[in-house]
């Protein structure tokens, strides 16, 4: 019986035992939230600086941009800032223009992107197997068996 009893109380100890919960990555979160004035500004800092992991909020009323970091969720951070404001807000979809391998591609160039970025997209090349590829292809100064028409 001394056996029996012993393997119930640490059964009973086990089961009060609370795990840890998993620790969320130090990160930073980019959105891009429309704000108009200082009161839009005011309102989306409020929205997120009292979650639970934020360290600091930056907002750039001009680029649209919010830059939280913290022990956060990216996810739970768009939503809180969606629910409490009720402004469309969105991940922040722009690169750096510098870190882009062709910037001036169709998918990539952006008008109403802010100064110095360009859109978060890797372009998409022109399928070879189209017959207007094909086409093009056969009259290509790349392809040294083009017909040369001058």
């Amino acid at each position: 019986m001394g056996v029996m009893a012993l393997l119930e109380s640490l059964k009973e100890a086990a089961a009060t035992i609370r795990r840890p919960k998993k620790l969320k990555q130090f990160q930073t979160v980019e959105l891009r939230v429309r704000m108009d004035c200082e009161g839009c500004e005011r309102i989306v800092r409020k929205s997120v600086e009292n979650m639970k992991g934020v360290t600091s909020v930056e907002v750039d009323r001009k680029q649209f941009k919010v830059t939280v970091t913290g022990y956060v969720d990216a996810n739970k951070v768009l939503k809180r800032v969606r629910r409490k404001t009720g402004k469309k807000a969105e991940m922040w979809p722009y690169k750096p223009y510098n870190l882009v391998s062709q910037p001036y591609a169709p998918q990539v160039y952006d008008k109403k992107a802010p100064a110095g970025y360009v859109r978060n997209a890797e372009p998409t090349f022109p399928n070879p197997d189209k017959t207007e590829e094909k086409y093009t292809h056969v009259f290509s100064d790349d392809n040294p068996h083009a017909c040369s028409i001058m």
